[in-house]
């Protein structure tokens, strides 16, 4: 049945600078803000756009996010003509290889983009957190008539080294896109959100993957072909929250930025709801002036110590005498009497024994801690 728009979710990338975080996981599947996972944002975002054709391509550690996305059900993505479908390297029409970048992903899954017919593509990425209405993209792709549409938002002057920077005229058609640049002309970054015309897209994708000098990537290689190419590619400004949650640092500010007041993501939006199955439960937010004492919270969680400034998932205990500060503990951490964590990151059903005290050095990434990094500390 012929679509109008499918989207194209990347979900397979290792995430190493994760660290403990992914070691045994992939990125997308990570505990986020009390109660979801990192990628519950990006298909809530299509779910709330209207778009219900999606195919999450997998890769790296996928058991935990397969589970979890299931058939879809919790974002209204179980239906019978469309839907999300689970795209891994070894249900390639190729026979299966793993993908060798993000342009690779798509091409070896050209069979399942064609059985829908659309007449554009959305690529995406599982693992950014931020709430976006894709129709608007997609509407304003149609009405200037790109052959494809980036999305973009303004960042930090000195963070510019860190992106994809797009240079425009002042319509925002792109001219020129330079990958990490030294000595930037533009603050455009690319969020990695692309709309293209699919004939266009497919046409390049062909083109890439007869080139054994390419790396088959978006950023490297699509993208700056169509550049040279005088297409016409356009910047869509999205202005809203946007982070990348690439990093631990990365990680851990996204979480503390759901405590700021007033914060720009609102996860209590009944117009644009995020949508998980993890939980029943709500998420435990300790903001900056809040702290708890002696309770049993509304999550299986009970609460016997000090915690402030800090994030619990559901069934967290926290026991007499013990004090949280600036941490994130995911589901099933138990910590001990007298301890201290200090912005940490506390992974699923660690305990923390009596007593110990575990502090990041407030100029270097904040720690994450396992049941396997707790027992080596405990044996030195």
């Amino acid at each position: 049945m012929k679509k109008e728009c499918v989207a194209m979710l990347l979900a397979g990338g290792e995430g190493k600078r994760l660290g403990t975080l992914t070691k045994n996981l992939a990125k997308p599947a990570v505990y986020f803000g009390g109660k979801y996972r990192i990628i519950d944002f990006t298909l809530s975002n299509c779910t709330n756009s209207g778009i219900y054709t999606v195919g999450v391509l997998t890769q790296y550690a996928p058991l935990v996010l397969n589970k979890h996305i299931g058939i879809g059900k919790p974002w209204g993505l179980d239906r019978q003509n469309d839907g999300v479908s689970v795209l891994s390297p070894y249900t390639a029409k190729d026979g299966g290889n793993w993908y060798s970048g993000t342009a690779d992903a798509i091409y070896k899954n050209i069979h399942f983009i064609e059985e829908h017919d659309p007449e554009y593509v959305l690529v995406i990425s599982g693992d950014h957190i931020y709430h976006m209405d894709y129709n608007k993209l997609l509407n304003y792709h149609k009405k200037i008539g790109a052959h494809a549409t980036i999305s973009v938002m303004e960042v930090p002057w000195d963070e510019t080294s860190r992106f994809g920077i797009l240079n425009t005229t002042d319509d925002l058609r792109i001219y020129e896109f330079e990958e990490k640049p030294e000595n930037p002309k533009s603050n455009l970054a690319s969020m990695g959100i692309y709309i293209f015309n699919w004939s266009t897209l497919k046409s390049y994708l062909l083109d890439d993957a007869s080139n054994s000098v390419s790396s088959h990537d978006f950023g490297k290689d699509i993208i700056p072909s169509m550049v040279q190419d005088n297409l016409q590619l356009f910047a869509y400004r999205f202005e809203g929250y946007w982070k990348d949650v690439g990093t631990v640092q990365s990680y851990w500010e996204a979480n503390m930025d759901l405590l700021e007041e007033n914060h720009s993501l609102s996860l209590t939006n009944r117009q644009w709801r995020t949508y998980t199955h993890d939980s029943n439960y709500p998420p435990q937010f300790f903001g900056k002036n809040a702290s708890i004492n002696n309770s049993l919270i509304n999550s299986g969680s009970w609460i016997c110590g000090k915690v402030d400034h800090s994030i619990l998932f559901e069934n967290v205990t926290v026991h007499q005498g013990s004090n949280i500060q600036q941490s994130i503990l995911h589901p099933g951490v138990q910590v001990g009497k007298n301890a201290v964590l200090d912005r940490v990151i506390i992974m699923e059903n660690t305990i923390i024994p009596d007593g110990i005290q575990i502090r990041s050095n407030p100029f270097e990434e904040p720690l994450v801690i396992d049941q396997d990094s707790v027992t080596q500390a405990l044996t030195l």
